[in-house]
């Protein structure tokens, strides 16, 4: 039987009203299935993918266990790296770093997915690699 918050991520899921919905469902089988160590919640109002393995001692306003926020915006839809800038840059995972260490990765449609889709496992891969446990 699902989680909590699985539920309430499909739940979320299942009640947008936006035609990129299939989308976002991708994006979630994409974060789950690329570590076992990491969930799903709802964090924002959106669906939101943290770490859930072992983990050296942080404070919690430096959110290094979040992965990743998927937030619509527009038509578009972003993927919201909080700790973006620890993805080592050699994987080729281009979307905006800004100053605070946020990564934003903008899929535009389906297809756009699916040309991103093994640098996104790349780069949550990676992220996961870095972590001090």
């Amino acid at each position: 039987m699902a989680d909590k918050n699985t539920l309430l991520v499909t739940e979320h899921i299942n009640n947008i009203e936006n035609p990129n919905k299939d989308i976002i469902q991708k994006l979630r089988e994409i974060f789950l299935s690329s570590d076992q160590e990491i969930a799903e919640h709802i964090k924002w109002n959106s669906p939101s993918f943290f770490y859930t393995g072992k983990m050296k001692e942080f404070d919690p306003k430096e959110y290094k266990r979040d992965l990743a926020v998927i937030n619509l915006h527009r038509d578009k839809i972003l993927v919201v790296f909080p700790t973006g800038n620890k993805i080592d840059a050699q994987i080729g995972l281009k979307g905006k770093d800004y100053p605070d260490g946020r990564k934003i990765v903008e899929i535009e449609s389906s297809e756009d997915l699916y040309k991103k889709e093994q640098l996104l496992i790349e780069g949550i891969k990676n992220w996961i690699s870095q972590i001090e446990k």
